[in-house]
């Protein structure tokens, strides 16, 4: 096995089973929870970072006219819908699992404290990390990349509904150019949105190499623990 501790970052969205629905789809949910618990039993260190964009996105509410930070808290709250239920998929398959909340509600998940999460990991427990940063006005991508660092990932992977980065939208360019490899500058010039900006950058600064591949694919998570050239990688090297 290549990765020995790996940060994985999941939206809400593949949680829905379908484009553009909402909530959580029970048979989509198991599909991943079987995905991860096969991962997991490889022997790697999982984390987990979950979004809440099927039941509440922030940016969403602060563009209908809510406040922007009371928009953003809302969206927490709807990661620690997605975390409860992620958790109670992986717990009926006998996987072992830690909820940690940035926020701290205590009656359904422990306080985020670094060390005690690192030592969930190496006592072979998967970390639901919920509630983004904690903070408004920061993505879960952002927060993904910051555990990621905290707890001394050797990687993160972003998770998503296509096969990598492309140099155009793929939905909508059949002949789009997927990249096997990429620099986190190019990434960052071109704006690619497949990733938060902010996310990136602080892996730049950090080097932390981010994988981005297709959550659907069934192996893919198992692929990329076991460090198959999975996606495309993102790191100090060229374009590929």
């Amino acid at each position: 096995m290549r990765h020995r501790r790996i940060l994985l970052k999941l939206s809400g969205e593949a949680l829905c089973g379908e484009p553009g629905g909402y909530g959580v789809h029970p048979e989509t949910l198991g599909t991943i929870s079987a995905e991860l618990a096969e991962a997991a039993s490889l022997g790697v260190q999982l984390a987990i970072v979950i979004g809440g964009g099927n039941i509440f996105r922030g940016l969403r509410g602060s563009a209908a006219g809510m406040e922007r930070a009371s928009a953003d808290y809302m969206g927490m709250l709807a990661t620690v819908i997605n975390g409860i239920a992620l958790q109670d998929a992986l717990e009926k398959l006998g996987t072992n699992t830690r909820l940690v909340s940035a926020l701290e509600i205590r009656q359904v998940a422990e306080p985020y404290i670094r060390r005690r999460a690192v030592r969930h990991l190496e006592k072979g427990r998967v970390v639901i990390f919920v509630a983004g940063t904690g903070n408004p006005y920061f993505s879960t991508d952002t927060a993904a990349a910051l555990r990621a660092m905290e707890i001394h990932a050797e990687l993160l992977c972003k998770a998503t509904k296509v096969d990598g980065v492309f140099d155009r939208d793929p939905e909508r360019h059949p002949d789009a150019r997927m990249y096997r490899r990429l620099s986190y500058d190019r990434f960052l010039a071109d704006r690619i949105g497949v990733m938060d900006a902010t996310a990136v950058a602080l892996c730049r600064d950090h080097r932390m190499p981010i994988r981005v591949f297709r959550l659907a694919k069934r192996g893919n998570i198992r692929r990329v623990v076991l460090g198959e050239d999975v996606g495309t990688l993102v790191g100090e090297h060229g374009e590929e």
